[in-house]
């Protein structure tokens, strides 16, 4: 579906009999949803440049990163991902992660693809609030949502003890139900009507969310997602330059997975000290 029609058909907050507004909002995944990739992966490259992460790690991450982009995210996949994150913090004064956030936010807010913004524009010019709900820290999305002139970001909260992360997470971790934990818990607060609401995804694992809100639409889908929102007829739209991801993965970007194959090679050759190096091609390639 064109996303001009998705924006149209945006409609304004509609009243009872009584007058009042049914006060609904509209919910984003964020990563392949507002934007290609990984958020995690964009964090995880300022975590390793400033010391925070070791180039093992990072090239574990770059590879994630890199299928991540083609196939989508699979749960062990993503949770691998952002546990390693966490473990990554864990000791960190809670200042660290709040300094990382002011150079991680221009560079994911430079990735947001223009149609997202479009959708957003239009559900402010219906008076409906915007929220981004991702499985990302709350330093980053909730930064992000403001960066990007949103209501406001939902992110996974990480306990702080003595002014350090414990590397534990406080309340529901913002993935598949816990989105609709956390969604559930902020249209109590504010007074929400789910019922008058709307979800954007590009997952299947983002289905619990899809079904919470009235209505639902399917962006940049993988195939699970995809074939279930044509069963349940909710639009599917695709940003110019995202590839359907049914196919197989390795037919999607020959050059990155080539490119990913030939750096392990190089690091096999050239031993620990030009690691950093390699980490630094995949990180600015990918």
């Amino acid at each position: 579906m064109d996303i001009q029609h998705v924006a149209k058909q945006i409609p304004t907050e509609s009243r009872t009999d009584h007058g009042t507004t049914l006060q609904g909002a509209a919910f984003f995944d964020l990563d392949r949803t507002m934007i290609p990739g990984s958020s995690v992966f964009t964090l995880a490259g300022v975590a390793w440049k400033s010391g925070h992460l070791s180039t093992k790690q990072m090239l574990r991450d770059a590879w994630e990163a890199l299928t991540f982009r083609t196939s989508g995210a699979t749960d062990g996949k993503t949770l691998k991902v952002r546990q390693r994150i966490l473990g990554a913090i864990k000791g960190q004064d809670a200042q660290t992660l709040q300094s990382l956030a002011s150079e991680v936010i221009p560079k994911i807010a430079s990735k947001v693809r223009p149609e997202t913004l479009e959708i957003i524009r239009s559900h402010h010019s219906a008076g409906r609030p915007t929220y981004i709900v991702s499985a990302s820290p709350a330093e980053i999305v909730e930064p992000l949502a403001t960066a990007l002139g949103m209501t406001g970001g939902i992110g996974t909260q990480s306990e702080v003890a003595n002014g350090r992360y414990t590397g534990e997470i406080i309340g529901p971790f913002c993935y598949g139900n816990g989105k609709v934990v956390a969604i559930m818990e902020l249209a109590r607060d504010l007074g929400y009507d789910l019922s008058q609401s709307y979800s954007y995804s590009d997952a299947a694992s983002d289905l619990p969310m899809l079904e919470s809100t009235k209505y639902s639409v399917a962006v940049n889908p993988d195939a699970e997602l995809e074939r279930i929102a044509l069963e349940r007829s909710y639009p599917i739209v695709r940003f110019s330059g995202m590839r359907i991801r049914s196919q197989s993965r390795f037919r999607y970007s020959p050059k990155k997975i080539c490119l990913a194959i030939g750096i392990c090679f190089s690091i096999l050759a050239v031993g620990r000290q030009d690691n950093r190096k390699a980490a630094q091609l995949l990180l600015t390639r990918s």
